[in-house]
């Protein structure tokens, strides 16, 4: 199947994993680990970039969603996706509003990105945030905040 969303979700972890603003602001704080989908890890950092995850461990682990159809009587092919992105900011203390606003400083970047350069470096694809849903809680561990983007566009396959 000629999907453009691998190589979308690819270069979307590689901005993060190049971002200046999610490197350690010094040599006690641990910077925004950027993960592609879910991983397995006993990272205990409290910030996080996770490009295709909801952040949920108890959830259903969809990375996104596409249709597509024919762009032309040849073989090139229109697909419009959606890629979740989750802005994670989790807490030892039961500061929400605290951990609201750094998810959402975490979330910053992606829309700059996305700005600057629609196609994200990829030959036929534009992509913007659709849309955030924000999800809060308060943990054993302490508030949580994950803040969910959109990240929806089209591409063409070209042959």
């Amino acid at each position: 199947m000629g999907s453009r969303v691998p190589e979308v979700i690819e270069a979307l972890v590689a901005l993060g994993k190049a971002e200046p603003a999610y490197e350690p602001a010094d040599d006690r704080t641990a910077g925004v680990v950027v993960s592609d989908g879910p991983q397995v890890t006993d990272n205990k950092a409290p910030d996080w970039l996770v490009v295709g995850f909801d952040g949920d461990p108890n959830g259903d682990f969809e990375a996104a969603t596409s249709v597509g159809g024919w762009a032309d009587l040849g073989t090139g092919r229109e697909e419009e996706f959606q890629i979740t992105v989750a802005a994670i900011a989790s807490r030892g203390d039961t500061d929400v509003v605290t951990a609201r606003r750094r998810a959402y400083e975490i979330a910053a970047p992606v829309e700059a990105w996305l700005r600057a350069d629609p196609s994200i470096g990829l030959r036929s694809v534009e992509a913007a945030i659709a849309g955030t849903r924000l999800v809060q809680d308060q943990t054993d561990q302490g508030a949580q905040v994950v803040l969910l983007l959109s990240v929806a566009g089209r591409a063409f396959t070209l042959p």
